[in-house]
């Protein structure tokens, strides 16, 4: 029996009816044709790139902080909402968030690796905090006060500035799929290689943005096809770690070329009859496949905060785990909630990646 949380519930209680069949699944494709977690990531992996010494201290900072440190799995707290959902919309429900300082306080006290916000929260506390817990600058953002409101992400800060005030790592996102994706993937691109100059790493938001990716009631934004492409494209570009969203779906492509009737893309059937099932093991290890078989890690998302944010972020752990990801980055669930609560919400989802029995599929 699994039972490695600290909560009272075990793993397998806290899934309830899907517990046998995320905990025992056996994927589709191997792990042994994956590179999985582990506590010399960074020399196993980095240390044969083009990566500088700079940016394997970086890396290695990152992987060796918090709870987490030196497991080669990652759990970061990511406050970008106050842009991309607005202040009001983020930060009502527990208004201490308001407040830069209070982000960074949950990070530590839940023993987070890292701390991804924006370049204002990071640097009105930079010279307190720096030193305490690794930083992310998110770049770039979705503004909604422009009227009417647009999907499209804009750089809000240099990588310059990240530097400045003592991040270790940048972030970005790329809404790829959309109109405005061709001088989001250039601008990220240069971004990233400038933060490489300067000795940080580079994390990728992978999201898909198109009204053609909904069809017939489903969304294909979270198809293992599409977004495994997405993250293709986003280790291309240098990113050392991919943010995704789980998937829930597949054959976006497929989807898009019956409802459109024009063609669209590329893929293989052997993608939908060789490489995956419908289990969300299966289509998550699409995704990690799609990172150059895990050589850039994949943190997987843990959605808005809801009735069942502790069942679902436990759900979501173990699912990344398994697929062979390297961890879960879980804003909304935590900070919407009571300080002491979000803490326990991130503890729980590190029992997952520290309990032995959660294993690779």
């Amino acid at each position: 029996m699994v039972t490695s949380l600290s909560a009272p519930q075990s793993i397998e209680a806290v899934l309830g009816d899907e517990a046998g069949d995320l905990l025992t699944h056996r994927a589709k494709v191997s792990k042994d044709m994956l590179h999985l977690p582990g506590p010399d990531w960074v020399d196993r992996i980095f240390a044969q790139t083009d990566r500088s010494p700079q940016v394997l201290r970086s890396l290695q900072q990152l992987y060796s902080s918090g709870r987490l440190a030196n497991t080669g799995y990652l759990s970061i707290l990511p406050v970008d909402q106050g842009i991309e959902h607005s202040a009001a919309a983020s930060f009502a429900p527990n208004p201490m968030y308001f407040d830069s300082e209070n982000i960074v306080k949950l990070a530590i006290a839940a023993e987070c690796n890292a701390v991804a916000t924006t370049l204002g929260v990071l640097g009105s506390v930079s010279r307190k905090y720096a030193h305490k817990i690794p930083f992310i600058v998110k770049l770039n953002h979705n503004e909604l006060l422009t009227y009417p409101n647009q999907f499209d992400q804009i750089m809000f800060a240099s990588v310059e500035q990240a530097w400045n005030l003592g991040a270790v790592a940048v972030g970005a996102t790329i809404y790829f799929g959309s109109p405005e994706s061709a001088r989001q993937i250039q601008e990220v691109s240069r971004a990233f290689a400038r933060a490489h100059e300067l000795g940080l790493a580079t994390i990728l938001w992978c999201y898909l943005r198109n009204s053609s990716f909904k069809q017939n009631g489903t969304d294909y934004h979270l198809a293992a096809d599409l977004t495994g492409q997405a993250n293709h494209i986003g280790v291309t570009i240098q990113a050392d770690i991919i943010k995704q969203k789980l998937p829930e779906v597949n054959n976006g492509y497929g989807a898009v070329v019956e409802a459109t009737g024009s063609s669209y893309g590329k893929t293989d059937k052997r993608v939908y009859s060789e490489l995956t099932t419908d289990h969300p093991i299966d289509l998550t290890r699409y995704q990690v496949l799609n990172c150059y078989a895990g050589r850039m890690g994949l943190i997987n998302s843990g959605g808005a905060s809801g009735k069942n944010d502790f069942a679902e972020a436990v759900r979501t752990a173990v699912v990344n785990k398994r697929a062979g990801g390297c961890g879960l980055i879980s804003g909304r669930k935590a900070f919407q909630r009571p300080f002491e609560e979000g803490v326990k919400l991130f503890h729980t989802i590190q029992d997952v990646y520290l309990s032995p029995d959660v294993t690779i599929a």
